[in-house]
């Protein structure tokens, strides 16, 4: 018998891992949920939630097929034993994962056990990541050619005597309450009509809104916990947006967004990449030269404030608000919280980096902490990019229609000082009050950052650490697809690309 384990990969179309066990024998579809996984500081409630749609949607696909879901709880070497003594299984079947830590140790755990006990694991690239990548000379070309490769067919399987199990909840998982109303449904049915309505009715302004909080939540694809956690694959993606940029009655608006798009797809991998060859930057800075620059320790009180959408920074509270009830935010919107936790208010990046995490509907373990540390300034390759959150909200909220959505309290001041409320003439009616003061100096803040982080960058061997990073995970030469363009050209990219695939 074949055990096919799901885990990032819930879906039946484009499962290599399915398709190739069903032509060996009879297939076991199974999913563990591993306790002590949910109890991981980067896991939510809402993760699980969509988990399960997805897991309800998985097991109706596959018993379409003759054999529905089987589910099981506990660690997975334990019924992975389990599965094995009840019904004879040999040969195991997954796709290759960049999880956390965690899942990287259990993975190691499992394939120890497997070696033990004369299992076979095979397991299968299922995106543009390379596990044991020797250069990254090559990569975007590469990568090309595995998204034009042919789609794996949902394949027949014969049923099997097996308990399917129950999906558990939240409340069984023992997660913490974490409401978010506004949340992006899981599920299969719910990815393919998301991808249909970005590429036939959203994409148009693509290019040009989705840096807009506002306008941003529709025109960006939403596709992003979709292939998170699988309910659709990157090669899906890629070839159905290919194929539409083959439409000849494409505007050109639309033709631009689109090749916009893939080359976000592109990112998508590369930043994966970083964290599959070096999963160390998980938990410590990419840049060695950092280690020690702000507290180990976070200041609890500025990260409550930030995490809740209470610094007295409107745009800064409205984009944190947002992502509490949505589990969203666009691209530009993400890198600026970011940069605000780590450079205004000084907190070193893994706390506020674990609270985007549980929130972040679509984390992706391999694009967060890449993401993270860039725009904390700890990569030692990237230009530090320290946001006015004053200016961004200008500028990207011109209207306030997004900040007087999140930020009711601000009714009554005016337009013109919607982002520095504390220049109202009506301030003292509200800051204080029903809206808190700021709780930093936004330009002084930047100003001692910019100083602590440069000061850095000028100490001596910085570069020579700096150049063995650029080499080992800056992008090369794009593909043939795209124009040539030189390293120094790819590391600023590797800066302008933030969050290259959240939407």
């Amino acid at each position: 018998m074949q055990i096919v384990w799901f885990k990032r990969d819930l879906r039946v179309q484009d499962h290599a891992a399915l398709t190739a066990a069903s032509q060996r024998g009879p297939v076991l579809p199974l999913y563990i949920v591993e306790p002590d996984l949910w109890q991981q500081q980067d896991s939510s409630a809402r993760h699980w939630a969509f988990i399960a749609e997805s897991l309800h949607g998985l097991r109706a696909d596959l018993a379409r097929l003759g054999q529905p879901l089987v589910v099981r709880q506990g660690d997975a070497v334990s019924v992975l034993r389990e599965i094995v003594n009840a019904h004879g299984g040999q040969t195991l079947w997954s796709h290759e994962e960049t999880g956390n830590d965690w899942t990287y140790q259990r993975d190691l755990k499992v394939g120890a056990w497997c070696r033990d006990a004369g299992i076979a694991w095979h397991e299968l690239r299922q995106n543009g990541v390379h596990r044991r990548l020797a250069s990254r000379n090559g990569w975007a070309t590469t990568w090309d050619r595995i998204m034009a490769e042919p789609q794996a067919k949902a394949p027949a399987l014969a049923p099997l005597d097996c308990a399917p199990g129950a999906i558990p909840t939240a409340r069984d998982l023992d997660l913490a309450p974490d409401p978010c109303p506004e949340r992006q449904p899981g599920g299969r049915a719910r990815a393919e009509a998301c991808l249909n309505s970005f590429l036939t009715r959203r994409a148009e302004p693509y290019r040009w809104a989705m840096s807009s909080p506002l306008e941003g939540a529709r025109a960006c694809s939403r596709l992003s916990p979709h292939l998170a956690w699988g309910t659709l694959s990157l090669r899906e993606v890629t070839q159905a947006t290919w194929q539409r940029q083959t439409d000849p009655e494409l505007s050109r608006n639309w033709s631009q967004s689109l090749r916009s798009f893939v080359g976000r797809l592109h990112w998508h991998c590369h930043f994966i990449q970083k964290l599959e060859d070096e999963p160390r930057i998980e938990y410590e800075n990419m840049h060695r030269a950092y280690d020690g620059l702000r507290p180990s320790a976070p200041d609890s009180t500025r990260l409550d404030a930030w995490a809740m959408g209470e610094t007295g920074l409107p745009f800064v509270d409205a984009c944190m608000r947002c992502l509490n009830a949505t589990g969203w935010l666009n691209f530009r919107m993400r890198a600026m919280v970011m940069s605000v936790a780590s450079y205004h208010l000084w907190l070193d990046w893994r706390a506020p980096g674990l609270v985007l995490a549980r929130r972040f509907t679509d984390y992706e373990p391999g694009i967060h902490w890449s993401q993270v540390q860039m725009q904390s300034g700890t990569t030692g390759i990237n230009t530090p990019r320290i946001y006015n959150p004053v200016k961004q909200g200008k500028d990207q909220d011109p209207t306030g229609a997004f900040t007087r959505k999140w930020v009711p309290e601000l009714a009554t001041i005016d337009d013109r000082h919607l982002q520095e409320p504390w220049k109202a003439e009506n301030a003292a009616s509200v800051l204080g009050k029903t809206y808190p003061h700021p709780i930093i100096d936004h330009l002084s803040a930047a100003r001692s950052a910019r100083d602590q982080i440069w000061a850095v960058r000028r100490s001596g061997g910085f570069r020579q650490e700096a150049k063995g990073i650029l080499t080992k995970h800056a992008s090369r030469k794009t593909s043939r697809r795209n124009p040539r363009k030189s390293r120094k050209a790819a590391a600023r990219e590797d800066t302008q690309f933030s969050f290259p695939f959240e939407s």
